[in-house]
């Protein structure tokens, strides 16, 4: 199937100076030279498809998006291997997973595979902000929002699709280093039936409040408790996560309130493939401090897009402390860390066909 657009490139005459040391970008800190742009009107479909400088663009004050917040987005990358290529890892995944999002808000869906499709033109812009070779990966954010202007709760008639692009480093600070967890118990993320598998900003704007009490606490995220009893582990703020115990490995269930994440399907799927155990499942909060408690619970690790793979050393709740892997980064979460860059880098071959080329 062919794109029934046609795509109309303007390069910038003012590219950006690339920066000195790579080790000191930052993450979503400074944007390539470049972005993808597409509108749609109903009846009309999408159109004006177009790749342009990276800048602002005006809308008017009452557009819909501003007050009634119908935008979703998406999170992927794209990595410069030693050879000089440019690829992509699993972007099948986000794309159904963006048009998932786009159903569930009342939006219209994109072509799925749009982003595989459109990949022999990233090479112009994408390369723009892919750092040097083996260093950073840059980050690749879709996203759409309603453009109508008036006011009135109902969905648009109008959107724009746009991709802006990020060379970035570290999502945390700490690296690789294993992190603090404190355990929400007040707030919630997500309930049955509402956006909780979905990547629309009113999720992450709803998390901020118990992100910044726990930051003020000295931790690096939140684990949300799901929303009905608050007794059972869902997500952590950016990202899935996973307890192993005894030997096999627990995490949530994607049944509607927890992210259905590219990394978290990855490592689940290398996890198997390699012998482990792996329930997807409800477990308790509390099951889980009894197995720390018990010395049964052996790795925690988050994983997403940003980070791959976060080791947390310790998580508290109700003033508990379990302390995990003696504060050091478990043997099988280095293992998945190790594997699943290696396979988004190039250094080690993909059996899988998770990787797509940019050509």
């Amino acid at each position: 199937m062919k794109l029934c657009w046609t795509l109309k490139i303007t390069k910038t005459t003012h590219p950006k100076e690339k920066p000195q040391d790579e080790s000191k970008l930052g993450f979503g800190k400074q944007f390539s030279d470049h972005m993808f742009l597409m509108d749609y009107t109903a009846g009309e479909g999408w159109h004006d498809a177009r790749i342009v400088p990276y800048g602002p663009w005006e809308m008017d004050p009452a557009t819909t998006v501003f007050h009634y917040a119908q935008e979703i987005f998406e999170g992927m990358k794209a990595y410069r291997t030693a050879d000089g290529k440019i690829q992509l890892f699993r972007p099948d995944c986000n794309a159904n997973r963006f048009n998932d999002s786009a159903d569930r808000l009342g939006m219209p869906p994109s072509r799925r595979r749009t982003s595989c499709r459109l990949s022999r033109h990233w090479s112009m812009w994408t390369a723009t902000g892919c750092p040097t070779p083996t260093a950073r990966p840059c980050d690749i954010r879709p996203f759409c929002i309603a453009t109508d202007v008036g006011l009135g709760v109902h969905a648009a008639k109008h959107y724009r699709f746009a991709v802006i692009c990020a060379p970035s480093g570290a999502y945390y600070a700490e690296g690789l280093d294993p992190v603090r967890i404190y355990v929400e118990d007040e707030y919630i993320r997500a309930a049955p039936g509402l956006t909780g598998f979905t990547k629309c900003g009113g999720n992450y704007a709803a998390s901020i409040k118990a992100g910044e009490l726990a930051e003020e606490r000295g931790f690096s995220q939140v684990l949300w408790l799901d929303g009905v009893e608050k007794k059972y582990v869902e997500e952590v703020g950016s990202m899935n996560i996973m307890f192993k115990i005894d030997g096999e490995i627990y995490t949530a269930p994607c049944v509607g309130t927890v992210l259905p994440g590219v990394t978290r399907r990855s490592i689940i799927e290398l996890l198997k493939g390699w012998g482990y155990k792996v329930h997807e499942e409800r477990v308790a909060i509390a099951d889980i401090m009894k197995a720390a408690d018990e010395g049964k619970l052996e790795e925690v690790f988050g994983t997403g897009t940003a980070a791959v793979v976060s080791p947390v050393k310790e998580l508290d709740w109700e003033g508990k402390v379990a302390h995990i892997s003696g504060g050091h980064i478990g043997e099988l979460t280095q293992k998945l860390y190790d594997t699943l860059t290696g396979i988004q880098w190039g250094k080690l071959p993909d059996t899988k066909g998770w990787i797509v080329p940019v050509e």
